[in-house]
């Protein structure tokens, strides 16, 4: 396995930054236009001791990837959320709220003190139209409704949660992703999003252009299908409480004659629970070829995820939280490189210094555990902040 892991998916992560403008952002007005230019920078200091080597596979707790090929290392970069510039233009225009956007990603830490930092990520670039009676439809490359509320919910996208080394040297930690929930995921996309319906529920629609598996630890095996991803969710939201039910599919074909066939099917379901200062969240996912880390990244595997989470808000300015992800393949084949889970626990303190500035204190432990027996424990703290704009 290649000591150190590049998740091209994981380099922007969507999290709030990415859903709206942030409340500070600056509004130009031009004619008909509203022109609104926002977005984050971030930093956090991690250290990060590994012991045990013995599990293979996407081990997020493993020296390989939570340490970088090491016992133990440091990095001051990016947490969970890249830092990022993100533009849009609003109007209103024969009877449509019309809006588009684009969001520009980059990362803190590199293994070079003297090269380009260029990695930049385009990872949003989609237009929007609807109103009251119509709902809202969305052309172009986002990212994906299945696992939106994971992420966007997780008290570690303020923060770092996992601070896997092979991640964020170059580009950004993984929060809970891989051991807590899978990743949303970017496609170009057409989506639909229904108006409140009665009750207080309404629906996601999406059609996916569809992808490759993205495998780690093995050759691909698949390539993307003639017919596209569909994605949909329903949501409920009444006072205090918000849940959903979701799913996911799409049909992959072998590149290689004899390989198994494999359709990816997922669902998800959870709920969130906002009343004052206490906050608490479930979420849970599965399917096969729903991968650990992101679409078939392991084949035709079975897996699962879980992720529980409480906050409190001690102060207006101090929240605290501890949030608990699993991850767990359900067979031991070829794709998994034996690994069986990642679980991560996360404690997290976060201070909101005025209306822009959060400063966080993380700590928290990776495992990772293989089917024939072995574990790997990675314990990880992280300090910093982050700024929007």
């Amino acid at each position: 396995m290649n000591k150190r892991l590049v998740f091209p998916y994981a380099a922007g992560v969507l999290g709030a930054l990415a859903c709206m403008q942030p409340a500070a952002a600056v509004d130009i007005k031009a004619g008909d236009w509203t022109v609104s230019i926002g977005g984050n920078v971030n930093a956090y200091y991690t250290f990060v001791d590994c012991s045990g080597a013995q599990v293979g596979g996407l081990a997020l707790g493993g020296e390989a990837l939570g340490c970088g090929g090491r016992d133990s290392r440091t990095t001051v970069g990016n947490g969970l959320l890249p830092s990022g510039l993100v533009t849009s233009a609003a109007s209103q225009l024969g009877g449509y709220d019309v809006k588009a956007l684009i969001g520009i990603y980059a990362h803190t830490a590199t293994d070079s003190a003297i090269s380009a930092n260029s990695g930049v990520d385009v990872r949003q670039a989609f237009f929007t139209f609807g109103n009251a009676g119509l709902g809202t439809v969305k052309l172009g490359r986002d990212y994906g409704i299945f696992g939106a509320n994971a992420i966007l919910n997780d008290m570690t996208l303020m923060g770092v949660g996992a601070p896997v080394q092979a991640t964020q040297r170059g580009r950004v930690a993984l929060g809970h992703i891989g051991a807590g929930y899978a990743y949303l995921n970017h496609y170009g996309q057409v989506a639909y999003t229904t108006p409140t319906l009665g009750g207080g529920f309404s629906v996601d629609l999406g059609l996916m252009s569809p992808v490759h598996d993205t495998p780690v630890v093995a050759p691909s095996a698949y390539t993307s299908a003639s017919t596209p991803q569909f994605q949909a969710q329903l949501t409920y939201k009444l006072g205090d409480i918000k849940a959903w039910l979701g799913g996911k599919a799409q049909r992959f074909d072998p590149l290689v004659a004899g390989t198994p066939d494999l359709t990816m099917r997922a669902f998800e379901i959870g709920a969130l629970y906002q009343a004052g200062p206490l906050g608490a969240l479930v979420n849970f996912q599965a399917g096969t070829g729903l991968g650990i880390l992101s679409d078939a990244d392991q084949g035709r595997v079975r897996s699962s995820h879980v992720l529980v989470q409480g906050t409190y808000k001690v102060t207006e300015q101090v929240k605290l939280g501890l949030s608990y992800g699993r991850s767990e393949n359900s067979n031991d084949a070829a794709g998994t490189g034996g690994l069986k889970s990642n679980a991560n626990v996360t404690l997290g303190a976060y201070y909101a210094l005025n209306s822009a500035i959060t400063l966080v204190a993380e700590a928290g432990q990776t495992r990772s555990k293989a089917f024939a027996g072995p574990r790997d424990k990675m314990n990880g703290v992280a300090l910093g902040g982050i700024i929007f704009f």
